[in-house]
């Protein structure tokens, strides 16, 4: 199969489907430009790592890791916030995050009831780096949203190994995204969700979003009511969960970081989520951005629509690359992609090449 010029293999290594993110089969978000890599790892320094849990029938999920930069974060700590579109979900360290206005660990994201144990491992990471032997204190920073749709939640699986595998195999470069570590068992307006990610170049400084999507609402991409016209949202719960973490170099104090969090969130609304009872929704911010006077209030715009584009457009990467997926006696099907293009094709949504 091709879209409009990206060859879907129908197996790749793991007998899964590859299939092309968002910008490959035509659709362009926004005005502003992606990095080289339209990734929040278009930040410099920052890295991603993926532990992934796919074991008999149950068991589909596992742990992300976002690292802003590669030392050690207790001792070289990044200005940090956290946004809170609805509050229905388990943040662990949001509170210290937004007094301080620091982020002091790698940011992991996780299942539910995971973020406990998670928690606890990452506390170990952390205490066994060089130079933290006096520490007695540290805030692990640990988001979820709950995939038990298609995971054996309450076994907890996630755990000490996946901590360990995911940091340790943080990387720059491109980002595995779609059904993997904490978006492997993850449900998106009722389609298969996951990870995804894209950045933007704005005001001489680069941003950059990943997300973990696992929530509901009315599907919009380009602003195409899809759900609506696939007939697929009638009976799709609306409650659900997103985490997501927005990445940038320009110089940004805590204030400001918590400023691009709203923008961020303004992301996901153009996407259709509805924020729901039952939805958490949170924006981590940080800046990688060591030395320089922060940047203006009025400089700011720039950045607040680069939160926004980027935001979306990694929504839509996490539907895009996320296939179809059995666990739990449950079946979620990918956002199927010729039925969605057609129809973007026909709104005028799709650039032409």
């Amino acid at each position: 199969m091709r879209w409009l010029g990206v060859v879907l293999c129908a197996t790749c290594a793991l007998g899964a489907e590859v299939r092309p993110r968002a910008r490959e089969a035509g659709i362009v978000t926004g005005i502003l430009p992606p990095g080289p890599l339209n990734a929040i790892t278009d930040v410099a320094g920052v890295l991603v790592g993926h532990a992934t849990l796919v074991r008999g029938g149950d068991v589909r999920t596992g742990v992300t890791a976002v690292l802003p930069h590669s030392g050690n974060l207790f001792r070289e700590k990044v200005p940090g916030a956290v946004f809170i579109g609805n509050a229905f979900g388990k943040l662990a360290g949001s509170t210290q995050v937004n007094e301080l206005g620091e982020i002091e660990t790698p940011i992991l994201l996780t299942s539910t009831l995971n973020v406990p144990r998670v928690a606890d491992a990452l506390i170990d990471y952390m205490l066994a780096l060089k130079g933290n032997e006096d520490v007695r204190s540290i805030n692990p920073l640990v988001g979820e949203t709950n995939d038990g749709a298609l995971n054996d939640i309450r076994g907890r699986h996630a755990g000490r190994d996946e901590v360990f595998a995911a940091i340790g195999g943080a990387r720059g470069g491109p980002v595995e995204e779609g059904a993997v570590g904490a978006g492997t068992g993850t449900v998106c307006f009722g389609f298969k969700g996951g990870i995804g990610t894209s950045s933007r170049r704005a005001g001489g400084y680069t941003l950059g979003a990943l997300v973990q999507t696992n929530y509901g609402g009315q599907l919009r991409i380009a602003g195409v009511p899809v759900g609506e016209l696939l007939k697929r949202n009638a009976d799709t719960p609306a409650d659900g969960s997103v985490i997501v973490i927005v990445a940038t170099d320009a110089p940004l104090e805590h204030r400001n970081l918590h400023r691009l969090g709203a923008r961020a969130m303004a992301g996901l609304a153009r996407t259709g989520s509805d924020f729901s009872n039952g939805s958490g929704d949170y924006v981590i911010a940080f800046s990688t951005a060591r030395q320089g006077r922060p940047i203006s209030n009025d400089a700011m715009s720039p950045l607040f629509l680069a939160a926004m584009e980027a935001t979306e457009e990694a929504v839509y990467n996490s539907l895009f690359r996320a296939v179809t997926m059995t666990g739990s006696g449950r079946t979620v099907e990918a956002l199927p992609l010729e039925r969605t293009l057609d129809i973007l094709r026909r709104h005028g949504a799709l650039a032409r090449r």
